[in-house]
């Protein structure tokens, strides 16, 4: 996740709170309002900007799978790089957590899963764990991951998203995860200075969550508060379609609640994931694990 250093702390914040809150002004709006704050009341007043996120609509005549019922959780979950033994699950039915990240497709997945087969996720099941698939493939253009080299092209943005998802209903099928799951496009934090690369992260989304509701899967979208969930908040504001059926927010402030400002109504029907601490050892049944972890109100795979 990326933080901000304190210095810019103030401005971010409000334009932060301006761009999530449903409410009146673009999210460019709001960062000339925070410019202007931060220069004092001597400050002109600069030139309106043109608004950060655009509109766009593509066609979703399949909409998200109506005839397969969502699977909801409600409660503590973790992820972790790669999916831990299934005696490490057993051991950790002691913890608080029954649900559980498990990165199930990717070219830029930052570890390999040699246990994350049918099997597992079958045996794990029966434990009483419910999954977080989450992909990671291509990163916001502008994007500073050295080790996520491959980016999108604004250009061919919702192409690109649509491959991706057919990409991921591959993982999904490879480990038993049938029609009617979530998946989760991991977009990890980006700059937010240049708004074309937000629009590609946008119409990118778009095209993956189109291509998972033809296919029958469910659109799930990660990525930071403040940079690509705060994007797609303003292209719901925007009007653009189709969205994600469900968020998953990185924010770490210790708080293990969804409640963030990301306007009235936006993914209010149990379709939030706060991820709000990482990199966190924790033991129970004896066995100790890094975890990332999460406050689940929200779709997930069973």
């Amino acid at each position: 996740m990326r933080y901000l250093r304190p210095t810019s702390l103030a401005a971010a914040s409000l334009v932060l709170l301006l761009a999530t809150d449903g409410g009146a002004g673009t999210y460019a709006e709001a960062l000339s309002a925070a410019t202007v704050a931060a220069a004092g009341p001597a400050a002109k007043s600069p030139a309106p900007l043109a608004p950060r996120i655009h509109r766009a609509v593509l066609d979703d005549p399949a909409g998200p799978p109506a005839g397969r019922p969502r699977e909801v959780f409600d409660g503590a979950g973790f992820d972790v790089c790669t999916v831990s033994s299934l005696d490490t699950m057993k051991a950790w039915l002691a913890s608080p957590y029954r649900a559980i990240g498990i990165y199930t497709s990717g070219s830029q997945r930052g570890c390999s899963q040699p246990r994350l087969t049918a099997d597992w996720i079958r045996r794990a099941r029966a434990m009483g764990w419910r999954f977080v698939p989450t992909h990671v493939g291509r990163q916001a253009p502008c994007s500073t991951q050295k080790q996520k080299p491959r980016l999108i092209d604004p250009a061919d943005a919702v192409q690109q998203g649509r491959d991706e998802a057919a990409v991921a209903v591959r993982g999904l099928q490879a480990v038993g995860l049938g029609k009617g799951s979530p998946v989760y496009l991991d977009i990890e934090s980006y700059p937010v200075q240049d708004p074309a690369c937000g629009q590609a992260v946008v119409d990118f989304t778009l095209g993956w969550t189109q291509a998972l509701h033809a296919a029958g899967y469910r659109s799930g979208f990660y990525s930071s508060l403040d940079s690509g969930i705060a994007d797609l908040a303003a292209a719901a504001r925007a009007g653009s379609s189709p969205l994600p059926d469900a968020v998953w927010y990185a924010q770490w402030d210790d708080r293990a609640s969804t409640d963030a400002a990301l306007g009235a109504g936006r993914w209010a029907d149990h379709q939030r994931i706060h991820q709000y601490r990482g990199n966190v050892e924790e033991t129970y049944g004896g066995v100790t694990l890094t975890v990332d972890r999460d406050r689940l109100d929200s779709l997930v795979a069973a």
